[in-house]
């Protein structure tokens, strides 16, 4: 291998986060190398992002080397792995590989969403290796919480990387779906150079429990329950959606799907045999026809969406389900931080109604598709790398990985955030440069930064609203009749009982009577003197300093 060949990795999402992952490799010399994109993810906006539902990675490091990009690799069909493609694919414009369930799902989503790209989607077969230029690839199969998981093997002439995507061990998947013990042991025994792995989980001692266990718990609840029985859940969690139907059977109930997101993955999982003997689920329109006995609903917004079908039964606004006193329904999901208040208000709501709500404080009905922390250790075991890289969490779940991972006797351990540009070989490992990085996000069709000045002025607006005014002066200065006035999300009254519109209007007159004639003829200086004075005198009765607009008309 030439000296200058360099073996890189550039996070550009999901380091330092929960969600948006998006990891690039590079091999070749500085000016010249290859690169291949593994995942491409989404995550939730939250509350101080107002009227933004999702952010995506900033890809322009890589836009702009593009035509050296050999491709997008797919780990799995969970939103923050492929929730981005649609949007930022035609940005790169590079093939995508993914397993069959992978590529049904993004099919699937293109063929729902008026617009979206055609992409060239290319299956790939668990143990299959290929090349993409000098990497090879080679998907090992892990598991995790919806079907065809994989980590990949990515072989450069300057060494191994294991990167495992999200994992972890289940010795009884319901969808058969293992983590290959076997092969992860052989590729340690290849010698590995570097292990990218999954941190959602290590701070949680022990080991996750099985899909096995959680389908026994909801099959108590779901048996024992008097009324209607509604479970939500992650819509692609397949596995979960067969053990909900699998306790209906066993219980005499039938299973009516209730949102749009879960019918895509049914679809793809009939189709991928994952649903293979399970009765077909009806739709939303039968739930009228059947007895409160008789029915269990699968139904979408176990994260508080407030679009999604469990929140429209919450807030008795869905056009078919209703449910009464005595109903019950199970979260069989944990909320994902940041998503608590929605959660919350759905759980108010049902219990208003008199619905019994299960959660997993109850009992075992939900089980994480992340790794503890014997499972994480059981992998440095069969691993053996020579580095290992923390990845897939927020900065205390990186934190915590890097030390564990020293304590399993790793000899080097890259603290990477996203952004960091790492040398994994030739030559000493480390952060060697930054590039460009950050969140687009996405306002209504249209992506924009996530520092864009549009959400810094709706920011503003949810603290202290807005004042506009118009003022209408002569070409000689003088003022014509008197200002237009208009509050938005303003007080009406001052805390001594004044009215707001007589304080803001003595500081318009007050500036404009202390204005030279000359200079109130002057629009633009008049308008920044009006505005000035507003925002200090409500900052001073107020404490609030509101978005002030104003307009001067020259008549």
């Amino acid at each position: 291998m030439a000296n200058d060949q360099e073996f890189v990795l550039v996070p550009l999402g999901g380091l330092g986060e929960i969600g948006m992952n998006a990891m690039l490799y590079g091999f070749g010399p500085k000016r010249q190398r290859k690169w291949i994109l593994i995942d491409l993810g989404l995550s939730f906006a939250g509350p101080d992002l107002p009227g933004i539902d999702l952010l995506m990675p900033d890809l322009s490091f890589i836009e702009k080397l593009k035509g050296d990009l050999l491709g997008l690799v797919i780990t799995h069909a969970h939103e923050d792995h492929i929730g981005a493609v649609a949007d930022l694919w035609p940005r790169l414009q590079c093939p995508v590989y993914a397993t069959r369930f992978a590529v049904g799902l993004l099919e699937t989503k293109r063929l729902n969403e008026p617009g979206a790209p055609k992409v060239p989607l290319h299956v790939v077969e668990p143990g299959q290796r290929f090349d993409l230029g000098p990497f090879n690839l080679e998907f090992v199969r892990m598991a995790h919480s919806i079907p065809e998981s994989c980590g990949i093997a990515l072989r450069t002439p300057a060494g191994l990387v294991m990167h495992t995507g999200d994992w972890k061990i289940d010795e009884t998947p319901l969808d058969g779906w293992a983590t290959d013990e076997k092969r992860l042991r052989e590729i340690g025994d290849e010698g590995v150079l570097a292990l990218v792995s999954d941190s959602t989980n290590i701070m949680r001692e022990g080991q996750s429990a099985s899909e096995t266990d959680v389908a026994k718990g909801l099959e108590g609840f779901i048996k024992e329950a008097p009324g209607r029985v509604v479970v939500t859940t992650f819509a692609s969690n397949v596995s979960r959606l067969r053990a909900v139907a699998d306790a209906a059977k066993a219980c005499g109930r039938t299973v009516v799907v209730v949102g749009r997101a879960m019918e895509r993955v049914v679809q793809v999982a009939r189709e991928c045999g994952y649903l293979e003997g399970v009765p077909t689920f009806l739709s939303a329109e039968s739930f009228g026809y059947l007895a409160r006995e008789q029915i269990v609903i699968l139904a979408t917004g176990s994260q508080g969406e407030p679009r999604a079908a469990l929140a429209r039964i919450a807030s008795e606004d869905h056009p078919e389900v209703k449910l009464a006193h005595g109903d019950r329904v199970i979260f069989s999901s944990r909320t994902i931080p940041g998503n608590e208040k929605g959660v919350g208000d759905i759980i108010n709501g049902l219990v208003r109604q008199g619905v019994e709500v299960i959660t997993d404080r109850h009992g075992l009905v939900h089980v994480s598709g992340h790794p503890r922390r014997n499972e994480v250790q059981r992998m440095y075991e069969w691993i053996r790398p020579q580095m290992a890289i923390p990845a897939h969490g927020e900065d205390l779940h990186l934190f915590e990985h890097a030390r564990f991972a020293r304590a399993q006797g790793v000899k080097k351990v890259i603290s990477a955030h996203n952004g960091d540009m790492v040398l994994l070989g030739p030559g000493e490992p480390g952060i060697v440069d930054e590039v460009r990085h950050g969140a687009l996000a996405k306002d209504g069709n249209i992506l924009i930064s996530r520092n864009d000045d549009a959400i810094k002025a709706r920011q503003s607006l949810s603290v202290a609203g807005i004042i506009s005014v118009a003022i209408a002066i002569s070409q000689n200065g003088d003022v014509a009749g008197d200002p237009d006035v208009m509050f938005t999300g303003v007080p009406m009254t001052t805390k001594d009982g004044r009215d707001m519109g007589e304080v803001v209007d003595e500081a318009i007159f007050s500036t404009l009577d202390n204005l030279p004639r000359k200079r109130r003829a002057d629009a633009d200086a008049t308008a920044q003197s009006v505005e000035r004075a507003i925002r200090n005198t409500l900052r001073q009765i107020w404490g609030k300093k509101p978005v002030v607009h104003v307009l001067v008309v020259e008549v």
